[in-house]
């Protein structure tokens, strides 16, 4: 698989009035991992939704696609009616089946995806537990899980790990560096700057505007903590680093 090479050049975003981003230049490579952080409020799911074509930009955004053009995304949570009697192979089915509807249950092919993924993401056994039941971070995985079954070429994720417990933490982790490797282009939306620089290719700062883009090991370094803590508007700035 080749994953999409991406470029947001001077993107902006206006509504009502109010300047949400502003001349936004960057590139993602290619079966990169590409961290998006910055201060809560500073544009980066609006950007995202730009990429996704949910919101009017100006500017241009081109996506380099190869064969496959297929998206996979996980929100930062689920919001729905926890008493409804939804198991987690239901609302997989919802998702992903597209010619059977989920009333009348998996087909076979649809289930023996599911079960790949969701033990992929360690949550195998789970498909006939009730969503409304699951903790926060398993319901993170299940998110996780349906982004997938499509077998994406770009995968786009906003923070999917706030919730989760040390061992989702683990499994997202090393699910996202198979998939890179594997050549999928991943444009993460990350608060955790000890992941980023572990993990990231590359990393953009976004503060309605673009305040540094490059490899962690450089930008970063070359910030150092104060300037970051103070670019990022962070009130702590451990909650960042550990």
């Amino acid at each position: 698989m080749r994953g999409p090479s991406i470029r947001f050049d001077n993107v902006g975003l206006q509504l009502g009035g109010v300047d949400i981003l502003s001349t936004v230049s960057f590139a993602v490579g290619s079966g990169e991992i590409h961290c998006l952080i910055g201060p809560n409020g500073g544009g980066k799911t609006s950007l995202v939704r730009c990429l996704l074509g949910q919101m009017p930009h100006s500017g241009t955004i081109d996506v380099g696609w190869d064969e496959n053009r297929t998206i996979g995304y996980v929100p930062q949570l689920l919001d729905f009616d926890k008493t409804l009697p939804v198991t987690v192979n239901d609302f997989l089915a919802m998702v992903c089946q597209k010619r059977r509807p989920a009333f009348v249950g998996m087909s076979k092919a649809t289930r023996a995806t599911s079960d790949a993924v969701l033990d992929r993401v360690g949550l195998i056994g789970k498909g006939k537990t009730k969503l409304g039941s699951l903790s926060g971070g398993e319901r993170q995985r299940v998110l996780f899980a349906q982004a997938l079954i499509p077998a994406p070429a770009l995968l786009v994720l906003d923070e999917p790990m706030t919730s989760m417990d040390e061992v989702g933490v683990e499994r997202f982790a090393s699910v996202i560096r198979e998939l890179a490797a594997d050549g999928v282009t991943i444009l993460w939306i990350a608060h955790n700057l000890a992941q980023v620089r572990e993990m990231a290719h590359s990393v953009s700062c976004i503060k309605r505007t673009l305040l540094f883009s490059g490899p962690p090991s450089e930008v970063l370094a070359e910030l150092g903590a104060e300037a970051l803590f103070s670019s990022l508007g962070m009130a702590n700035f451990e909650a960042m680093s550990t």
